[in-house]
């Protein structure tokens, strides 16, 4: 499976921030969104990326004045990024390997979408279930 059909399945929806916006803006962007990862946005080019951890470590190493401070502190500033073509088991490898949770999808320096490891092991887990069914239904006729 493809990674463009991972996201033609559950869509292109991506949240960001600019990298001036207060840690605390994001917080609070995370927790309304119920999402793991922002991407970090900067004139329309990917800069960065800031998920829960990356605000926990924060907190935890600055206490809450941490929370005043810009994003681009914090983020990650050396992002992985996939492309739509590459397959769910190519990024599942980088992702375990580089201990990543949230991959933007991009094409040309532009974002397409954005993939997170439950987004991958789902469409796994919905691939070996139809192949399942498939070799019922081939045995059964």
């Amino acid at each position: 499976m493809l990674v463009s059909q991972v996201l033609a399945a559950k869509g292109d929806a991506v949240f960001t921030i600019p990298p001036n916006a207060t840690l605390e803006a994001a917080a609070s962007l995370l927790f309304s969104r119920g999402v793991g990862s922002l991407v970090v946005l900067e004139e329309g080019r990917v800069v960065g990326i800031l998920s829960e951890r990356d605000v926990v470590r924060a907190a935890a190493t600055e206490g809450a004045g941490a929370l005043a401070r810009e994003v681009r502190a914090f983020m990650t500033g050396d992002v992985v990024y996939a492309r739509p073509s590459e397959t769910v088991d190519d990024l599942l490898s980088r992702m375990t390997d580089r201990r990543i949770r949230h991959l933007p999808v991009c094409v040309e320096g532009r974002i397409q979408g954005l993939v997170s490891i439950g987004d991958l092991v789902k469409s796994k887990i919905a691939e070996a279930e139809a192949e399942a069914q498939n070799l019922r239904a081939y045995i059964a006729s």
